[in-house]
């Protein structure tokens, strides 16, 4: 009988009993993708399009296409706001990358992404009840390279069908100017690698810094990365309330300081520099001399596991913090960081205690963005939606292995998408003002009814259920690459 169950509630207890947690590690990520592909395939993806408008005899096509469709057009026409209400734009997120940085994978094609973004799909609709579509574009030109212009171009051509964007697996330094120049928009263009993962950093953050007793004006932070996401995060962070003075950030270069003229030189890497002026005024030049003393590490660099040293995390203050939150495999297995003195430890993935992913954001905050018909996200949107993750799991009571809401605990949306509309409402680009209990009851009514029809399509079969055997199969998989490395 096999050691699995469908719901894969505990993966770690189907490995043989002589594996170390080393190999358990291993295993669990040998495992994940080894079903992924069996199941994409199984499935042809995940997503598909189905109507959502009542249908009772064949003259109902002439209601929804023509003639009557027809003053759907001109109303529209006559005012674009209306294309919210009498269409699906009101509840539609375009997904879009040029999957120049697919995870921890690197450059992966163009099609390479659509597993992730009908990935980010998926997630949307399941859990905040929004409607979304993968679009991976090429962005070559015609000297064989990714240029940032044509993913500006492609996105602003597609705004007049989408209620917001979210972008996705755009390499830097394109991704910085993309997000930027995107924000003239008149919807929100969000950029989840970055804004997403900086949001559900501070959140877990917030709540690991409340455990451990450490104000966050307090602390000393290392930073090991410097992409989009690690970037971003600081500069939430610091709106937070850290101290700019007690920040070191590292690339694969050394510290980021006023004496980086790598940096300065290329003006394609602003929001780098940007850190460089910033922090670390005592021109600290690696990641092994930023963590000497520090409360807080915060890595997004490359997957691991060995990136970051156990006997590096050593040197950390007491009550140490490590977010190691490469994908898919964090830079330091969370029970190697504990064994070498860490207090709390928070990954990306879900297999693993303290799950730090953005699924606990964008569907919430474009939920609320969308139900206020908001026209950009702003700063103080994201550190709102970040506060009320942390304040979900908060209620819901927090500890060393639990500093963020779990995935299934579904009230963090709502709660997400009220307090996000009403800081949309006071910082002036929402264009109607609900209620918070008002975002809160849709929010909510959408969620239920997506899983309504979702758990619907599966009990009548049209959603067929995965084999046993697939599950099997990817353990034994697993099992002999470990056994064989």
């Amino acid at each position: 009988m096999s050691k699995l169950n469908l719901e894969l509630t505990d993966i770690r207890s189907a490995f043989p009993d002589d594996f170390s947690e080393g190999q358990i590690a291993a295993g669990q990520t040998l495992f994940l993708k080894a079903l992924a592909t069996d199941v994409h395939k199984f499935y042809g993806g995940k997503m598909v399009t189905v109507p959502k408008c009542g249908f009772y005899g064949f003259n109902w096509y002439n209601v929804y296409y023509t003639p009557g469709v027809s003053s759907i057009s001109t109303t529209i026409r006559d005012d674009n706001n209306t294309s919210f209400d009498i269409t699906n734009r009101g509840n539609y997120v375009a997904v879009v990358s040029d999957s120049t940085r697919v995870l921890g994978d690197g450059d992966c094609t163009p099609s390479g992404g659509l597993g992730v973004m009908e990935g980010k799909a998926f997630l949307m609709k399941t859990l905040a009840g929004i409607d979304a579509t993968a679009l991976c574009i090429n962005s070559y030109n015609e000297k064989g390279e990714h240029d940032a212009d044509k993913i500006i171009d492609f996105v602003r051509m597609l705004t007049p069908s989408f209620g917001a964007v979210n972008l996705e697996d755009i390499s830097q330094p394109n991704c910085f100017k993309v997000l930027d120049e995107l924000q003239d928009c008149d919807i929100p263009v969000w950029h989840d690698d970055a804004q997403g993962t900086a949001c559900v950093t501070l959140a877990g953050l917030l709540n690991a810094l409340k455990i451990a007793d450490k104000p966050i004006g307090d602390i000393n932070m290392a930073f090991f990365g410097a992409g989009a996401s690690n970037t971003t995060i600081c500069r939430l962070i610091m709106q937070a309330g850290a101290d700019p003075q007690r920040i070191v950030m590292c690339d694969s270069k050394g510290g980021l300081h006023t004496k980086r003229e790598d940096i300065k030189a290329d003006k394609r890497f602003y929001r780098k520099w940007e850190i460089c002026e910033a922090t670390n005024p005592k021109k600290v030049n690696g990641i092994v001399d930023a963590m000497k003393g520090a409360d807080v590490l915060i890595a997004l660099s490359t997957p691991g596991p060995g990136v970051i040293k156990g006997e590096w995390v050593k040197g950390m203050n007491k009550k140490a913090i490590v977010f190691a939150c490469s994908n898919p495999v964090p830079e330091i297995y969370p029970y190697e960081a504990i064994e070498a003195g860490a207090y709390i430890v928070a990954t990306g993935r879900g297999d693993f205690p303290n799950q730090v992913n953005n699924s606990l954001c964008f569907p919430g905050l474009l939920k609320g963005c969308l139900l206020t018909r908001a026209k950009g996200v702003t700063d103080k949107m994201a550190v709102t939606a970040a506060r009320s993750i942390a304040a979900t799991a908060e209620r819901k009571g927090i500890s060393p292995t639990k500093i963020s809401p779990l995935m299934n605990e579904l009230d963090v949306f709502p709660q997400e998408a009220a307090d996000v509309a009403m800081q949309a409402i006071k910082d002036g680009v929402a264009r109607i003002k609900p209620t918070h209990e008002e975002v809160y009851k849709k929010t909510e009514a959408d969620q239920k009814a997506s899983m309504d029809i979702y758990n619907s399509l599966q009990d009548s079969g049209f959603i067929e259920k995965v084999p046993m055997e697939m599950l099997d199969k990817a353990l034994k998989k697993a099992i002999d690459g470990i056994r064989n490395s």
